[in-house]
């Protein structure tokens, strides 16, 4: 299947995905404030540079793209038609810089979690997440 847009249009779209605050993110972190806790953003010296950070309770949660990191399973995960060795390569990088930075952030002590963008659609299942990461957060020693 050919592309709908043209080569100018798909680069002119792609350079506006955001990394940073994007609509998942601040979903999350309204979530999260409203149970009253307080964090940290983009912390740059750990791995991965997190995207939401709980220093007191070494806890960081990436909220990551289902399209660009892969949800497995998630039918946003989808590969573009056009160029598809290059997107093949671009998402296994991903893949794998996501896996070491997680490795390394747990090897370092921290309890890293990850929130999927379609997670955090529904209210009721972002609500849910966030408990399973807490309960874990206090599995591992304090209570959150």
């Amino acid at each position: 299947m050919v592309d709908r847009l043209t080569i100018e249009r798909r680069s002119w779209l792609m350079s506006r995905v955001r990394g940073k605050n994007t609509s998942a993110e601040i979903r999350v972190r309204s979530a999260v404030h409203a149970r009253g806790l307080r964090f940290r953003l983009h912390r740059k010296e750990l791995p991965g540079c997190p995207d939401i950070v709980f220093p007191k309770w070494r806890t960081a949660i990436f909220v990551h793209g289902c399209f660009w990191h892969r949800h497995l399973g998630c039918k946003k995960a989808t590969t573009p038609k056009s160029n598809q060795a290059f997107w093949q390569d671009k998402f296994e990088r991903n893949v794998a810089r996501d896996s070491a930075n997680l490795a390394a952030l747990r090897s370092n002590g921290w309890h890293a979690e990850i929130i999927w963008e379609c997670e955090t659609k529904s209210p009721l299942a972002l609500a849910a997440r966030l408990d399973q990461i807490f309960d874990n957060a206090q599995v591992q020693g304090d209570a959150v």
